[in-house]
């Protein structure tokens, strides 16, 4: 499994002329997930790769927030993990 999820074609570098989407997941009340994507050009072909994965277990009190609030709790928490990617790029937001 390890293998699978570092190596070609599921990680890719980000390409800073290209935008980002941000997908995040908030569904489950144990946890928090996103991935980082782009949709580079390969082989003439654009192709979703993602840049990076990155998850939170959630503390105790912030698994009884409404599903409202954890899902601006887990922007903010994304945003701030990858604001060296995201600071001044456009990018989109995708939630469940």
């Amino acid at each position: 499994m390890k293998y699978e999820v570092t190596n070609e074609p599921v990680l890719i570098l980000p390409d800073f002329e290209l935008p980002f989407k941000l997908y995040i997941d908030a569904a489950c009340r144990k946890g928090l997930g996103a991935a980082l994507q782009q949709r580079p050009i390969v082989d003439g072909e654009p192709r979703e790769g993602v840049i990076c994965y990155i998850s939170k277990k959630l503390k105790d009190s912030e698994a009884r927030y409404g599903a409202t609030q954890t899902g601006c709790l887990f922007l903010v928490w994304a945003l701030e993990k990858l604001h060296y990617y995201l600071e001044g790029e456009v990018f989109d937001v995708y939630t469940d």
